[in-house]
């Protein structure tokens, strides 16, 4: 797990805004990643999506990491956010907008 964490710490090192997610923001594969990607898009935010389904490895590995049991999974300033229900929440009340900003 010790390789796994340090992969997920560099990415979200390297990224200010990172989402977890089964497949891409262009080719979403589950109904909950393309309402997460699509909230993204809406607020025109910059982010550096990961396609779980390309590495067993994460997929597992962001579970534990953000200690969350669904993907997708939204990372702000390397501080987990949430998945789509949550990040939805956040759309409506303007949160998530403020979050991304900061």
């Amino acid at each position: 797990m010790s390789d796994v964490k340090e992969r997920i710490e560099k990415i979200l090192e390297e990224h200010k805004a990172v989402l977890f997610m089964k497949g891409t923001p262009s080719f979403p594969q589950c109904g909950f990643s393309m309402r997460a990607s699509a909230i993204l898009q809406e607020l025109g935010a910059d982010y550096f999506a990961v396609d779980v389904l390309e590495d067993p490895e994460i997929r597992e590995g962001i579970k534990v990491f953000g200690n969350w049991p669904t993907i997708p999974q939204l990372y702000v300033n390397k501080e987990l956010l949430g998945g789509s229900d949550i990040l939805m929440e956040m759309f409506e009340t303007g949160e998530l907008k403020a979050a991304l900003e900061a």
